[in-house]
């Protein structure tokens, strides 16, 4: 294999993830379909990554990505809100589909992203990979017997609506990049903090049991949302 292909082949690790999750989140397989999803993120993370090491970049490979990233980070995340509006739904209910909603507002997200010059080392909008995350959470949450009972489909629903306006919104959202010859804790204190609360908050959900560790992730996108409301650098 030339090294030139290995970025555009780990971005076709990141698509064939989605594709899995896809599979596994449509059988009601949700361990599965978000294990997939954490995976495209990490090969999503390492195609950039792997891109700039061997100093390749090109028109192919941008478009590739983009495209991956619809489906792991748009049309799989749609899959679980699907499921989890099943929950609340009689089989066959057309309702659940509107959860496909998402995907078309991620794959919107993704072109802006495509042709926006500002974000290079931030983000407007909530990013796809992000969104993704706060959905494995949700899902999870969803199992928690008191949370679904508390809860109902026309809630996840208008949650769905407002990832799909934060997908697209002027919101500056901050990334874990630091800015060049910005190293300092005043330059980038939203990223330690929201890196110490992952742990922490990993650390007490495991202590408490597995729903509630698996579940954790939409709280953490939620402290990313507020943190990047808070204090943008």
């Amino acid at each position: 294999m030339k090294l030139i292909n290995l970025p555009n082949t780990v971005t076709c690790c990141n698509l064939l993830c989605g594709c899995l999750s896809i599979y596994f989140g449509l059988h009601g397989q949700i361990g599965l379909a978000s294990l997939f999803i954490i995976g495209g993120a990490i090969f999503d993370f390492f195609d950039g990554l792997t891109a700039r090491a061997l100093h390749i970049s090109g028109p192919i490979g941008k478009e590739l990505d983009s495209l991956a990233d619809v489906v792991s980070f748009g049309l799989a995340p749609s899959v679980l809100c699907l499921q989890i509006l099943n929950t609340y739904n009689p089989t066959y209910s057309w309702f659940p589909l509107l959860a496909f909603i998402m995907a078309a507002f991620s794959a919107l997200r993704l072109a802006k992203f495509n042709i926006d010059e500002r974000q290079t080392l931030s983000f407007i909008g909530l990013p796809t990979p992000a969104n993704a995350i706060l959905w494995i959470g949700l899902t999870y949450l969803n199992e928690i017997p008191a949370v679904h009972a508390l809860l109902n489909s026309i809630v996840y629903f208008v949650l769905m609506l407002i990832c799909c306006y934060l997908l697209i919104c002027e919101l500056p959202m901050f990334s874990l990049k630091a800015k060049p010859g910005h190293n300092g804790f005043r330059e980038n204190k939203s990223r330690y903090i929201l890196i110490a609360s992952t742990v922490i908050i990993f650390f007490v959900t495991g202590l408490i049991g597995f729903q509630y560790f698996a579940a954790s992730p939409a709280l953490i996108i939620l402290l990313y949302l507020i943190l990047s409301i808070v204090d943008v650098r």
